[in-house]
């Protein structure tokens, strides 16, 4: 999936220093990690001798987010990833499983061959990926998602999760 990873220390004048700014860094280290989803590289400042780690994916394609009022914005891996650890936070899931479903959304997202994904979209597969992982963080999720204004709106999902599990659907 990615190009043979180097073992020994390389210069790399693309990465700037989190630090300094200083646009002369090394990597120490690189190692797959996501199960081959991406690379992370330990990496070191030659200025002010910090060390950073970054992670590189592989990104196939440019998304762009329809939002529901037609605004047009850059797919964000990151507010997806955040909305996804805030319905878990406090809950019995890594943050690598967090990453595998966050990773596994975006390359659903980027196979589905469209450029342009609506917002709706990228709800639901948040909704179906949580849902198998763990009912409290997917009705966490569906709260914000769905906007629940009332008790009844948790009672209904609530309601329909047991169904589904019952098979009475």
């Amino acid at each position: 999936m990615f190009a043979a990873v180097r073992d020994r220390p390389r210069k790399d004048s693309l990465m700037r220093c989190p630090f300094c700014n200083h646009d002369d860094t090394q990597v120490k280290d690189s190692r797959p990690s996501e199960e081959g989803a991406s690379i992370r590289r330990r990496r070191s400042c030659s200025q002010c001798g910090q060390r950073f780690s970054t992670v590189e994916r592989v990104q196939l394609r440019e998304l762009i987010v329809v939002k529901a009022d037609g605004r047009r914005a850059p797919f964000d891996r990151e507010k997806l990833l955040r909305s996804v650890r805030i319905a878990l936070r406090k809950r019995p899931v890594s943050e690598d499983r967090v990453e595998q479903i966050v990773s596994g959304i975006a390359r659903r997202l980027e196979a589905s061959g469209e450029g342009e994904i609506p917002t709706h979209l990228i709800g639901e597969l948040a909704m179906e990926a949580l849902h198998t992982v763990d009912a409290v963080g997917y009705v966490r999720f569906a709260s914000v998602y769905r906007d629940f204004r009332e008790t009844k709106d948790f009672s209904a999902i609530v309601t329909s999760m047991t169904d589904r599990k019952t098979g009475s659907d």
